[in-house]
């Protein structure tokens, strides 16, 4: 039970941020795009309460990525829907990137001023808290930016795929997406696809982002994972 409240206690506030910024995004994105339905609808806020999905939330801490509730888009509101929905299909990955960097930056910034959780200071019991949920915060908002990024729809990677492609070819991929999430299911748990493509590529992220202090990253998302 401790270990529980040790996980929710690091994992919780960057685990949503990440999931609720990346939602809100999709939204954004939208209505300066012509189409506002997320806003109408109150999604354009970092509310948690507003984006939350209580099975996507519980699988940040059993398989260290979840969701929240899509934020709805008309396709058809979008002044160029085909280009525009390139746009808002990566504005969740681009945001997750983002996050993922200024954590790994606030982190190299806490560690290179010295750290003071080496001490028994007050103050440690502030900073260490902090360090973790940076760490994780770099891990998983790089997780959510690369596994989002497969290009099947419904993830974002299909939707910036469809928009690519010329038409009659994105009609072709269209027709995957009502067997999309079993696709993704398939490819996850019975393929080598995390072990070969997203795992070398979210390593690689994390040691481009955090550089001397990735391998405190890696360790603090072990300790999480288990």
């Amino acid at each position: 039970m401790e270990d529980f409240f040790l996980k929710l206690s690091v994992m919780l506030v960057p685990g949503m941020l990440a999931i609720v910024c990346h939602e809100v995004s999709h939204g954004y994105i939208a209505w300066r795009f012509g189409d506002p339905t997320a806003r109408m609808l109150g999604r354009l806020t970092l509310n948690p309460i507003k984006h939350i999905d209580i099975i996507g939330t519980l699988m940040i801490f059993f398989i260290g990525i979840g969701w929240a509730k899509p934020v709805p888009v008309t396709y058809e509101n979008l002044r160029n829907p085909k280009r525009d929905m390139i746009w808002v299909a990566a504005a969740g990955p681009i945001t997750n990137i983002l996050l993922a960097t200024v954590s790994a930056f606030l982190l190299r910034g806490i560690v290179a001023i010295g750290n003071p959780a080496a001490s028994a200071s007050p103050v440690s019991m502030l900073v260490e808290p902090l360090v973790m949920m940076l760490s994780f915060s770099v891990y998983i908002n790089l997780l959510l930016a690369i596994f989002n990024m497969i290009p099947v729809p419904p993830l974002d990677g299909g939707r910036v795929l469809m928009g690519l492609l010329p038409y009659r070819h994105a009609a072709y991929v269209s027709r995957i997406e009502p067997y999309g999430m079993i696709i993704i299911i398939v490819l996850v748990f019975f393929t080598n696809l995390f072990s070969y493509v997203i795992s070398p590529v979210l390593n690689l992220g994390v040691h481009l982002l955090a550089g001397p202090q990735s391998g405190l990253v890696l360790g603090v998302t072990r300790l999480m994972m288990h």
